[in-house]
């Protein structure tokens, strides 16, 4: 299956991916997209020979109007958001329907949104007094954190001293959930039944 990784940031969950020993020899990572011309990500990238592409108006980027057909041209078959901050075009949300993934550092839909992204996320939740928190991986629709929700793990957070505390743990759960998904995904083990996802053993 050939995804398309989209990142904001230095691209740990990209690493993962690239990594998985569950996802070798499933999956290929075509090309990492970012809003960010130097997007820390893109040296990732570059060390695995994956084609990078900032998104946006500037000179030798892809504009968002131009980005349906490239991703078409890669034969994207699966996009992943990994830290990508931006929303996605509705445009792309309807071409690619159900086939746009998300990762978020928490358990939706408790402390989603907009603005509701890397640390500001861990914060809400350690000023919350929460005792759980973890990662959750849902379809991307024309809001933020609002598409169905696909898996979902828990970590406990019940003796943290601070946000980035949290932040560590719930990292390295992200760094199982996704790849885990992305699997199910190119097996054909997920589908939607009566607004529910199911994920087959």
């Amino acid at each position: 299956m050939n995804i398309a990784v989209f990142v904001s940031g230095i691209g740990s969950n990209l690493n993962a991916i690239i990594n998985s020993k569950e996802l070798k020899n499933l999956v290929e990572v075509k090309a990492v997209f970012s809003d960010k011309v130097d997007c820390p990500a893109f040296e990732i990238a570059r060390r695995n020979s994956i084609d990078t592409f900032c998104l946006g108006n500037k000179e030798d980027c892809v504009g968002y109007e131009q980005l349906a057909n490239q991703l078409k041209s890669l034969k994207i078959e699966l996009i992943v958001l990994a830290g990508f901050l931006k929303l996605i075009p509705h445009i792309i949300v309807r071409e690619f329907k159900n086939r746009i993934i998300n990762i978020h550092p928490a358990l939706l839909p408790s402390f989603g949104g907009k603005g509701m992204y890397g640390i500001h996320v861990h914060e809400s939740v350690f000023k919350s007094s929460a005792q759980v928190s973890g990662a959750t991986v849902h379809f991307i629709d024309e809001e933020y954190d609002k598409g169905f929700i696909i898996a979902q793990r828990c970590v406990d957070i019940s003796n943290v001293n601070s946000p980035a505390e949290i932040a560590e743990r719930v990292l390295e759960v992200e760094h199982t959930l996704l790849p885990f998904v992305i699997r199910k995904f190119a097996e054909g083990k997920i589908s939607i039944k009566e607004r529910r996802v199911l994920i087959q053993g």
